[in-house]
Formats: C-alpha cells, structure tokens, sequence
C-alpha cells in the first residue's frame, strides 16, 4: 500500500502482536470500545450485528491479507455495535491504538496508509449498500465470490446467506440455478 523501509516496518511490527485465535473465538465484543485493529494473515473473521429480538445478521467478512476492525468505533473510541467472530483458525497481526498512532507519526507515509484503507472502507461500504438495494438477490451471489474467494467453501451457507440478505432457502436456489 505504501513505501516502507526495512527499518520503518521493523519498529512499527515490533509494537504489533502475532495472536492466533481458534474456530468461533471471539476478536472483538459488541458494548467494548475497541482498541484494536486486526490484519489477517490467515483465516476468515465475520462481522456480525444482533437485533433486538437478538438474530445475528451476518454484515462482513474479512480474510486474509485485510485489515478488520470496528472502524467507526475505532475512531470515535465508542462502543462498538458489532461483533467480530473467527470462523476458522485465524491468524492476525494484533495493532493496538498506539501501534496506529505511531504509525501515523513516524512512518514516512503513514498517513498515506490510513488514507487509503479509509478509502478502500468506504468504496467496500459503499458497494455494500448498492448491493443491498440496487442489485436482484441473484447479482449479489453472482457477485460474492468477486470479493470473497472461496467463501462459499469456508462459511456455513446460513452466515453466506444473511450477508446476502436472502433466506437460506432462497441461497440454495440459487446455487442450484448456478450449477
């Protein structure tokens, strides 16, 4: 994403973590101010929201080589709304607030860097909502693999379904009007 040097990126790894968290562990907890962002070297994490009557809407997936937080929450250092659960043995470099903020005040393109996930945010969320509202049941599975390879494969197809907005009824025919 940016030009780094060999002794940029070596300081601003050492503040970092290496953590592994196993199947259906949980990252980062809905009503906790979250004080982390995640990058995946391995696995999946789903971001999920509850509503009031409790169901798990299924809002995001991140694999790897992403960067996965509550950003919003980040941000505003509220708390968060959503969940961020690993589907699958996970592996993520752990950058705690500090580590970020070092980041933007030492790497030479720092800021360069949280420019451009911000942007790379906001065109995901801003596809999302297209998706949502603007494209048939259909284009969005058509579309799923586009920006989450293999998905299929490594998600229980309930959690494929509710991203998708549509029942797990409704996903399995599409699937098999696809075959």
């Amino acid at each position: 994403m940016i030009a780094v040097s060999e002794e940029e990126l070596n300081s601003f790894l050492n503040q970092a973590i290496i953590k592994t968290f196993k199947k259906q562990e949980i990252v980062s907890r809905q009503n906790a101010i979250p004080n982390e962002i995640f990058f995946i070297n391995r696995g999946i994490i789903r971001v999920l929201i509850s509503d009031n009557e409790g169901n798990e809407h299924t809002i995001h997936f991140a694999l790897e080589n992403q960067f996965i937080a509550d950003y919003s929450s980040f941000i505003k250092k509220e708390k968060s709304i959503y969940t961020l659960q690993v589907l699958e043995e996970t592996q993520v470099v752990v950058l705690p607030r500090s580590t970020i903020d070092w980041g933007y005040a030492n790497l030479k393109e720092g800021q360069k860097m949280g420019r451009l996930i911000a942007e790379f945010y906001f065109i995901y969320q801003d596809n999302r909502i297209m998706n949502r509202y603007a494209r048939t049941a259909k284009e969005r599975y058509d579309s799923i693999t586009d920006v989450f390879p293999n998905i299929h494969n490594r998600v229980p197809q309930h959690m494929v379904a509710s991203y998708l907005g549509i029942s797990p009824v409704h996903l399995s025919r599409l699937k098999n009007q696809s075959e």
